[in-house]
């Protein structure tokens, strides 16, 4: 065998190999400690505990009180819209890179004006437990 036939041969099995894998979703994120870059006027990494992953799709409402929906799922990809009242509302597309690894396009109005960013978020770790004594 020539050295560009076990080069192609390689290749061909390396693709198999990833065609043959899941694509990751967003079911398969887990709550924890997400570190979010891209966020507007942020020259450092937002780090966030997150319990509910799919609420990092609201970013830009984050701890407003929202709706959302959920408009499709196709593979690695989750579209939803959402609702905040009179403090705005948008729509985000979550693709799930890796189970620790999102990329989040989201678009809106917040506080009367309009947002239209890309964020990349990781889980980089667990929560840190509270040092608050249980309550009895």
């Amino acid at each position: 065998m020539t050295r560009i036939e076990t080069t192609l041969l390689a290749s061909a099995g390396a693709l198999l190999l990833t065609a043959a894998q899941p694509l990751p979703t967003l079911d398969q994120t887990q709550p924890g400690l997400w570190e979010v870059s891209g966020a507007p006027g942020a020259k450092a990494p937002v780090r966030l505990c997150v319990a509910d992953v799919p609420s990092l799709a609201l970013f830009e409402h984050r701890g407003k009180a929202c709706k959302s929906k959920v408009l499709k799922r196709a593979g690695t990809l989750t579209a939803l819209e959402y609702s905040c009242g009179t403090a705005g509302f948008g729509h985000s597309d979550v693709e799930a890179l890796t189970p620790r690894s999102l990329k989040i396009s989201t678009q809106g109005i917040s506080d009367g004006l309009p947002f239209n960013y890309v964020l990349q978020a990781r889980r980089t770790g667990d929560c840190a437990k509270s040092t608050a004594p249980a309550g009895h």
